[in-house]
């Protein structure tokens, strides 16, 4: 800087210029000035040292540009998806529970196992959706819906599920149910469908059946959804039906008659 102030800076701070074009070529000109001359220090010019120790040192240019990635570590669910910024993506179902790492560009997701690359999907942003890779899973799932050949693939079943849910309430087993039937894959609706159990341990059996009778009044088919409810106390609060009739009666209220 002190060099810049005194060699570039100072040489020029008397001179006018009318376009940037002329500026710039003349701090061109002193720069190549303070390159060439021999330092007393060092015994050589700026330039004859970059000739002799950097410049046979360079590297040719990537041919492709630097792309930003991102790199996270993260667990295989029993879905045999992994979680990378609301997305979930499939890997082979042999990796169940398994410890991955992750790298996320802009428009790759890759993800490996002990070094070795063992999925690559491109990369959505469609939240709390999947990509999955039909050879990702057991082959007897790709061929019906029958018994798995995995023996730690096979502790969660959508039987074993709905059984689990069961046991809660008609409610919660029928949303459970509706969950894993809506997906295209059974196992997609495992991660929802095991949270949505679990939140009896933290809520109560009674409030998640009613959360679970509001969610499948409104629509709602995720655990999300009824973490939600529960959390802002919604299980507590009956919907209002289309027959309850606007919640504010007033005169300048049409209603939906006065269109008919």
């Amino acid at each position: 800087m002190l060099l810049a102030t005194r060699w570039i800076i100072a040489k020029l701070r008397n001179r006018q210029f009318f376009s940037l074009a002329d500026l710039n070529a003349a701090i061109r000109e002193c720069v190549t000035q303070l390159n060439s001359r021999t330092s007393r220090h060092l015994g050589a010019s700026r330039r004859a040292l970059f000739e002799q120790l950097d410049r046979p040192a360079l590297k040719a240019l990537p041919a492709e540009p630097f792309e930003f990635a991102e790199w996270k570590e993260c667990r295989v669910g029993l879905d045999y998806h992994v979680e990378i910024a609301k997305h979930y993506y499939s890997v082979p179902f042999t990796l169940l529970r398994e410890k991955l790492w992750a790298r996320s560009t802009a428009r790759t997701v890759e993800l490996f196992h002990k070094g070795s690359r063992v999925a690559a999907h491109v990369r959505s942003s469609s939240n709390r959706r999947p990509t999955t890779v039909g050879e990702h899973m057991p082959s007897c799932r790709r061929r019906a819906f029958g018994t798995m050949s995995h023996r730690r693939y096979a502790e969660w079943t959508p039987e074993r599920l709905k059984r689990r849910a069961a046991e809660i309430g008609p409610n919660t087993a029928t949303l459970v149910e509706v969950v894993i039937a809506e997906r295209t894959h059974p196992e997609q609706g495992f991660r929802s469908s095991i949270g949505i159990i679990g939140l009896s341990r933290r809520y109560g059996p009674e409030r998640l059946e009613a959360a679970c009778a509001r969610a499948l009044e409104i629509g709602a088919r995720s655990y999300t959804s009824v973490a939600s409810i529960l959390k802002n106390n919604l299980d507590r609060v009956r919907p209002e039906s289309a027959t309850d009739g606007p919640a504010i009666t007033h005169d300048n209220i049409r209603g939906s008659t006065y269109f008919h």
